[in-house]
C-alpha cells in the first residue's frame, strides 16, 4: 500500500503549487482512495482485537511501529500506553495535534461480522467481554493513515504535526488515571507548544458520506457520582424495627428527577441526572443496612453544573434526614470532564476546509451533544475542533454506540482521511483553503 501511496503523491507534487502542502479536492481524493483498503484493514485488525483503556498495549504497538517506519520521533508511555509521533515539516509554520482514542468497552458484541470480537478482560476484577462499541476502531485507523499521507508530504509540509495516539478516553479502572487529562499533565501540548488541536468521532447515527459539528460548546461537561444511604437492618417481616434504605434511596431517586424538571431553565441549556445503578440486599427477607445509587451528571456550564452537584447534595442529605438514615455523596467519583469546546474562529475555518472535500450539502450544524469526551481537556488549553463522520449505513436503522449491536459502514473512512487531511492542512497552510482553480 505504501508504494502506492507515494506514487500518488509524487504525481500529485510535480504540478505548480503554492509554497505548501495543501491539496485540492481531486488530489485529496486519490490520496484517500490510495490509502483505502489500508485503513479498512488497520480498523478490522483493531475490531477484532479490541483493549480496555490502559491496558491498549497490542494496539499502541502497532502504532508506534507505524509512526516510527513513517521517520516520526516516537514516544510512547505516555500516560500509561499512549503513543505519540512528531512530525516535523521541511518548512516553518504552526504546531497543530491530531488526536485518535484506542480503547474499547467491557460490552460482548453481537452480530455476524467476520472480525468480530472474542476477546476478553479484567475489569474492576471481572473477566468481562471486550469490544469497539464505539469506533475507537475506526478513528485509530483514520489518524494512520492521515499519518502516513502527512508524512510523504514532509519536505513542502509547514510546520510541526503531533500524532496523539491516546488510551482510556472510556475512562481508566478503577484506582488509575488516564486519558486526555493525564496526557495533557504529563505534557502532550508542549515542546513544541501546540497551536490547535483536532480530531473526530465516527457517529453510527449520522448517515455515511455526510459530517456533522458544533460550534461553541459541542458536547457536555460529565461527572459520575455515588449515593450511599445508611440505615438499620431489620427482618423483612417487622420493617418498624428498621430505617430502610432501599424505601429512602428510592425516594432520593424521584427527588433527582426533579432538578432537571423543577429547578434548570432548560430552554437555555439542557442538563441530565441520571441514576444507572441501584444496588442494595442480598434475600427477600432482610431490610438491609445500606443501599448505593450511581449515576451521571451532564451539563453545559460551569454554574450549571456546580448547581447540579449542589442540588444533589442536598436532596440526598434531606430526604435521608427525614427517614432517619446516613448518607454519603461523592461528586466526581471517577470521571470528571469539562465541557467539550469547538473555538468559533477555528471551526468556520474548519468547516469550511471540510465543506470543500466533502460537499457543503453533507456538512451540518447540529444541537448539543449530551455525551461527553475527552479531548475537553485538550480544548481547555488550546483552540481546537472536534466534529463527528457519519458511519450509519445507507437505509438502514442507527445504532446506539455503547451497544452490543453497533456497526458502523467502513465506506466512510475515506471521508474522515480526507477531511482530517484537508483540516489540518489548510490550517498548516494559514489562509483560505485552496480551491481547483489555484
Amino acid at each position: 500500500m505504501r508504494p502506492l501511496l507515494y506514487t500518488v503523491l509524487s504525481v500529485i507534487l510535480i504540478f505548480p503549487a503554492p509554497p505548501l502542502a495543501a491539496q485540492t479536492e481531486a488530489e485529496l481524493d486519490a490520496i484517500a482512495a490510495a490509502l483505502e483498503d489500508q485503513v479498512i484493514a488497520w480498523r478490522r485488525d483493531f475490531h477484532e482485537h479490541p483493549e480496555l483503556g490502559n491496558r491498549e498495549f497490542r494496539t499502541a504497538g502497532i502504532v508506534a511501529d507505524h509512526l516510527e517506519s513513517l521517520g516520526m520521533e516516537v514516544t510512547t508511555g505516555v500516560a500509561h500506553t499512549g503513543v505519540v509521533g512528531i512530525l516535523h515539516g521541511g518548512r516553518p509554520g504552526p504546531t497543530i495535534l491530531l488526536r485518535a482514542d484506542m480503547d474499547g468497552l467491557p460490552v460482548e458484541e453481537r452480530n455476524d461480522l467476520p472480525f468480530r470480537s472474542t476477546a476478553t478482560a479484567e475489569y474492576n476484577g471481572e473477566t468481562v467481554p471486550v469490544m469497539h462499541a464505539c469506533g475507537h476502531d475506526t478513528h485509530v485507523a483514520i489518524l494512520m493513515g492521515v499519518a502516513e499521507a502527512m508524512a510523504a508530504m514532509r519536505d513542502e509540509l509547514p510546520g510541526t504535526v503531533k500524532f496523539v495516539f491516546q488510551p482510556a478516553e472510556e475512562g481508566p479502572p478503577e484506582g488509575e488515571r488516564g486519558g486526555a487529562e493525564l496526557m495533557r499533565e504529563e505534557g502532550v501540548l508542549t515542546a513544541p507548544d501546540v497551536d490547535a488541536a483536532f480530531a473526530l468521532h465516527i457517529a453510527a447515527e449520522v448517515e455515511v458520506g455526510t459530517i456533522t459539528y458544533r460550534p461553541g460548546p459541542a458536547m457536555a461537561s460529565v461527572q459520575d457520582y455515588r449515593i450511599v444511604v445508611k440505615g438499620r437492618q431489620a427482618h423483612g417481616a417487622a420493617p418498624w424495627m428498621s430505617v430502610d434504605p432501599i424505601v429512602t434511596s428510592a425516594q432520593i431517586v424521584l427527588g433527582l428527577q426533579t432538578i432537571v424538571a423543577r429547578n434548570l431553565n432548560i430552554t437555555e441549556l439542557p442538563a441530565i441526572v441520571t441514576v444507572g445503578k441501584f444496588s442494595a440486599g442480598v434475600r427477600s427477607n432482610i431490610i438491609p443496612e445500606e443501599a448505593e445509587l450511581v449515576g451521571t451528571i451532564r451539563t453545559f456550564s460551569a454554574e450549571q453544573r456546580d448547581f447540579v452537584h449542589r442540588r444533589i447534595r442536598e436532596i440526598a442529605e434531606n430526604v435521608a434526614a427525614s427517614a432517619g438514615a446516613e448518607v454519603e455523596v461523592t461528586i466526581p467519583l471517577t470521571s470528571d470532564y469539562p465541557v467539550t469546546y469547538n473555538d468559533p474562529e477555528l471551526t468556520e475555518k474548519a468547516v469550511a476546509s471540510i465543506a470543500r472535500v466533502a460537499g457543503a450539502d453533507k456538512v451540518t450544524e447540529v444541537s448539543l451533544e449530551t455525551g461527553a469526551e475527552d479531548f475537553s481537556f485538550f480544548a481547555e488549553e488550546v483552540p481546537s475542533f472536534y466534529y463527528f463522520l457519519g458511519g450509519k449505513p445507507v437505509d438502514a436503522p442507527p445504532t446506539s454506540h455503547h451497544t452490543p449491536e453497533f456497526v458502523i459502514d467502513e465506506s466512510g473512512l475515506s471521508l474522515g482521511v480526507k477531511t482530517m487531511l484537508a483540516v489540518a492542512l489548510d490550517y498548516l497552510r494559514g489562509d483560505t483553503p485552496i480551491t481547483e482553480d489555484r
